[in-house]
């Protein structure tokens, strides 16, 4: 029984120490899920996964894309994981810190009531160093803000958040540990030693342990429900219903309806960013630093332009592609105003999302490379890069970054967000065409109709081609598996920087099996490639074709 009497107290405060951790876990939780969803800081839950997505390689990428069920099962993996791993450390540290205050140089040293200095001091100069790397490692996605807090200020705002964040659970877990420890006897002092130190025996006080215990767990617990109401708000609010939006189907038209154009994103939760508060600046290697409004921006020279994007995960055949018309001005009109340097080499993009990428200065500098506020006449949704978003015509999607708050002038060759994975480095959509109705489906890595046709039956065959910003010459189509080529009609040619839409009357003349194949010629006279490729690491290349099924 003496036994017991001296290690109970001691249990029972380790005990009180882990509660504590998931108290302060808790605590750290909310708090960052309320940063997130009303001032758009991101947190380490999100930020961890962000950052360590650009550190994989491709075929690692691709590989947890089939582990988890794609890049939203990714997603949903790296957020449940940053929760569970939030309240696995908290549990950790009580641990910790419980069987700190045990050890003799604890129990000798100074205290604040139940605390021992020693073991706070400590653990404030872990939580400082925690900080430090967490500042360090998280450096290039800690500007991001989903508010569209200028990019200046988003990174100080983030850096002071990780503080308080971890200030927070230091702070709740020593507190809800005093609480707890102080409901165990502590010995009085016996021949001039410090409480607790090698003195007699002492009862533990049940009844007031069993009372602040259930105290901190209702307290942690009543936590818990506006935690899940604000994960659930932003569960809803969530981009795994859009993600990976395609623009397919025999219903395709030249231009693109906003609601229907492909759409994908490396986001949880896409920004929702303030007009009035976002700011577009302009640095790096200029003679003057240049912060916009969206007000500012009405001053330069407005632009209309059609221009085509297209994913550089775009299968031949898929639907990672769209066309619309765009309104805002030239990318070069707010560099000149900048001031841009001699030896400039690219330009440094950053959203507020974290998302960086880059493009060739002589690129910003062309016509056609805009900073766009409007599509189809309409404000860019939100899912589009509200309230702002640049077009790079002849590069794909991912250099066209969404809800961008900075775009530095460099002198060096940078890589963005997905260059750093190992894609490119020609970022630059090769010649395509391919067959959308009648409707076709994939199955068996074999495009095939979903109908049957018959013989003597007159059947459309529509399609569309793309060859970035080199336009489109012709197209051609073939019935019998590319032995022989007819040219098709193009009834919508777009631009040189859209794509363009084709048609061809087929009557099928035996049944059986046939395939009908198209091939395109870009502006410049140069052919389609035909060589088959997939889209690691520069795009996808080759010719489309679609097995018919013809019936007497």
């Amino acid at each position: 029984m003496r036994r017991w009497d001296r290690w109970a107290p001691v249990s029972l405060r380790v005990l009180g120490s882990v509660l504590a951790g998931l108290m302060a876990a808790v605590a750290m939780i909310l708090a960052m899920a309320a940063g997130r969803y009303w001032l758009g800081i991101m947190p380490p839950v999100e930020a961890i996964p962000d950052r360590v997505a650009a550190l994989l390689s491709i075929s690692e990428f691709f590989s947890l894309f089939g582990k988890y069920g794609g890049y939203n099962g990714l997603k949903k993996f790296g957020i449940l994981s940053g929760l569970r791993g939030v309240v696995g450390i908290g549990l950790a540290i009580g641990l910790l810190n419980g069987i700190l205050h045990e050890l003799p140089f604890a129990r000798r040293g100074a205290h604040w009531g139940a605390i021992s200095r020693r073991v706070a001091l400590a653990l404030m100069a872990a939580a400082g160093a925690v900080w430090i790397g967490l500042v360090i490692f998280l450096w290039p996605v800690i500007a991001a803000n989903y508010r569209g807090v200028p990019y200046s200020w988003a990174r100080i705002v983030t850096i002071a958040a990780l503080g308080v964040w971890i200030a927070l659970f230091l702070g709740v877990l020593l507190a809800a540990y005093a609480l707890l420890a102080n409901a165990t006897l502590r010995p009085a002092p016996q021949d001039g030693t410090v409480a607790g130190d090698a003195s007699p025996p002492a009862r533990v006080r049940w009844g007031a342990f069993s009372r602040r215990s259930v105290a901190v767990a209702a307290a942690t617990g009543l936590m818990v429900w506006p935690v899940y109401v604000l994960l659930r708000r932003m569960y809803r609010d969530a981009t795994f219903p859009y993600d990976g939006t395609v623009y397919s189907g025999e219903d395709i038209q030249p231009v693109t309806p906003t609601d229907r154009f492909y759409t994908v994103t490396k986001n949880v939760v896409d920004p929702d960013v303030d007009r009035d508060l976002w700011r577009l600046e302009i640095g790096g290697h200029v003679e003057r630093t240049r912060s916009y409004s969206f007000a500012d921006l009405m001053g330069f020279d407005q632009v209309d332009q059609e221009t085509t994007l297209m994913c550089i995960s775009n299968r031949i055949g898929a639907g990672l592609f769209s066309n619309a018309t765009w309104k805002g001005v030239r990318l070069r009109d707010l560099l000149n105003d900048a001031g841009v340097r001699e030896g400039s080499v690219e330009v440094y993009l950053h959203g507020a999302d974290g998302y960086r990428d880059t493009f060739a200065f002589t690129k910003a500098m062309e016509e056609t490379t805009l900073v766009v506020y409007e599509i189809n006449g309409e404000p860019l949704p939100r899912r589009h890069g509200y309230p702002v978003r640049v077009i790079v015509p002849g590069l794909y999607g991912e250099k066209n970054v969404k809800w961008v708050t900075r775009i530095d002038v460099t002198t060096a060759d940078e890589k963005g967000f997905y260059e750093d994975q190992g894609w490119g480095p020609d970022f630059v959509p090769k010649t395509r065409s391919d067959i959308f109705s009648p409707r076709t489906r994939l199955a068996n890595g074999k495009f095939t109709f979903t109908r049957e046709f018959a013989v003597g039956q007159r059947v459309e065959v529509k399609g569309r081609a793309f060859a970035a910003d080199r336009g489109i010459r012709s197209v051609e189509f073939s019935v019998d598996g590319g032995a022989t080529w007819t040219p098709a009609e193009i009834y919508y040619p777009g631009t040189h920087l859209t794509w363009a839409l084709w048609r061809f009357e087929w009557t099928p003349e035996t049944p059986g099996t046939v395939d009908l194949v198209t091939r395109a010629v870009d502006g410049d006279g140069d052919p389609q490639p035909t060589k088959a490729a997939g889209i690691v690491p520069q795009g996808a290349q080759g010719l489309h074709t679609v097995t018919a099924t013809v019936v007497s």
